[in-house]
């Protein structure tokens, strides 16, 4: 079964939580309450993004993380990497050459290469943006329109 890591899903959650913010500045204790994740998880995961270029992090008494960058420039590859490093199905995928013990004589390399390279284009065709649209935010809002065309509107 192919599945993102638990700090990746998480990281995707926090990432829609602060686009949904737009740009306010957002703490991590704060995110952590809401997301309902434990405080040292949210905060090793907004290292991470900040680390990436995906979140700007402020200091002082206002402090707190913001998006780096509009919504729409960040992708669900763009965070993905930020917490596991490059997309790669297979070992030799994700470290090349030479890190597999049967690499000369495998069969599948060049189709397991096809469906990465198809996943990574996948994960990079979805923005930030559209993922928080249809979602209900976590902070109460909610989106009317793009739940409703979803058919999530009661």
């Amino acid at each position: 079964m192919i599945r993102l890591s638990r700090l990746a899903d998480y990281g995707v959650v926090l990432m829609v939580q602060l686009a949904s913010e737009r740009s306010a500045v957002v703490t991590a204790h704060d995110l952590s309450a809401v997301s309902r994740l434990p405080l040292p998880t949210v905060s090793k995961l907004l290292s991470a993004m900040a680390r990436a270029g995906l979140l700007e992090a402020l200091r002082g008494a206002k402090g707190g993380y913001r998006l780096a960058r509009a919504a729409e420039d960040i992708t669900l590859a763009d965070i993905v990497s930020a917490v596991e490093g490059p997309i790669a199905l297979t070992q030799c995928l994700e470290f090349g050459p030479g890190h597999c013990e049967v690499e000369r004589i495998c069969p599948s390399q060049r189709g397991f290469r096809l469906v990465n390279d198809a996943v990574s284009k996948a994960f990079a065709a979805v923005t930030l943006a559209e993922l928080v649209s249809p979602a209900a935010v976590l902070w109460g809002e909610r989106q009317p329109e793009a739940m409703a065309g979803a058919g999530l509107a009661g």
